[in-house]
């Protein structure tokens, strides 16, 4: 039975080092994306910016805790 390969992990602190990118990545195309919704349809105090910011602040987040989660869980 101790012949049996281990599966490889994949380095956790290559995981850790990549998140803040991954979260910048996420904010920032958000962000695009309700820039554009503003240019196209525009007014007054650019709620679709506001808003997509804080969607992709909240999907990052959530990436971040799933990510922390099954790193935690394979140790």
């Amino acid at each position: 039975m101790d012949n049996l390969p281990k599966k490889k992990q994949p380095n956790k602190w290559l995981t850790l080092i990549s998140i803040p990118t991954q979260m910048g990545v996420i904010v920032f195309l958000f962000a695009y994306f309700g820039q554009w919704l503003d240019a196209k349809y525009p007014n007054e105090k650019n709620w679709y910016v506001k808003i997509m910011v804080l969607v992709g602040v909240a999907i990052a987040f959530y990436n971040i805790n799933r990510q922390l989660k099954e790193i935690n869980k394979n140790e």
